[in-house]
């Protein structure tokens, strides 16, 4: 049922983990995709040949995304390229463990220019194309951390709360574009960042945490990204979608 058919996305952090989920979802959806990374250029050129094999056109785009002549010089190569970028997901972040009083200065900006400013940056180069075009979706990635704090990752809870304030507030700034921004809060999920947790001490205690009894699949979240990329959620703009096993109960 549903179709990104003549659409085209640009995913960051799409090379593994929820990013890469979102880009073959995407593309079996028959959208066009660009794939950001950083620095794993071959994982992002197998995603791109996997990409390609569902019938859609893919490209990679290296890119830092809290650099942001990097982001404005990706943007534009990708429209370049694709003709245009109708759909935009701010999926790339990072999640360091960081207690209050062992934190240092360059621990705490690099969370805060990845996971604020790699936000911020993507969706200021992208935002004039789209109002070209009178169509776009953007969907930012946030976190159950963002919702409740994580003690001894406040770095980490403060910019996925702000992802949360970034979209409430653009949402209805850009509705009258026909640009709808959305988030999805995802919970536990099995990809590299979470591996080491979850084959420590700690997985039994997260478990317990989660009503399902389980982490989800990258997916999982693919899923919910893709509703709100598509017109089965033309009525909805500013929404936090929770995806999480039951973990946090709100909205």
């Amino acid at each position: 049922m549903i179709s990104l058919a003549g659409k085209s996305a640009l995913i960051t952090g799409g090379s593994r983990g929820i990013g890469k989920a979102i880009v073959l979802m995407f593309a079996k959806a028959g959208c066009d995709v660009v794939i950001n990374f950083r620095s794993d250029s071959d994982s992002a050129e197998a995603v791109r040949k996997q990409a390609e094999s569902l019938g859609v056109k893919a490209m990679i785009a290296k890119a830092d995304i809290s650099d942001k002549k990097q982001v404005d010089d990706m943007i534009f190569d990708a429209v370049n390229e694709m003709g245009k970028i109708d759909i935009l997901v701010n999926n790339a972040g990072i999640w360091e463990h960081n207690p209050i009083d062992a934190m240092t200065e360059d621990n705490l900006r690099r969370t805060i220019d990845t996971n604020l400013l790699g936000v911020f940056f993507p969706i200021m180069a992208v935002v004039n194309y789209m109002k070209e075009h009178k169509w776009g979706s953007i969907i930012n990635i946030s976190s159950t951390a963002g919702q409740r704090g994580e003690a001894e990752y406040s770095p980490y809870s403060a910019t996925k709360s702000a992802v949360i304030g970034i979209t409430k507030s653009l949402a209805p700034e850009l509705i009258r574009y026909n640009i709808r921004v959305n988030c999805v809060a995802p919970g536990w999920v099995d990809t590299d960042m979470t591996k080491p947790t979850m084959s420590s001490g700690e997985a039994a205690q997260v478990l317990t945490s989660i009503p399902m009894g389980r982490v989800g699949k990258p997916e999982e979240l693919a899923g919910p990204v893709l509703f709100l990329a598509s017109e089965l959620s033309s009525f909805i703009t500013g929404e936090v979608l929770n995806v999480n096993g039951g973990a946090v109960l709100c909205g």
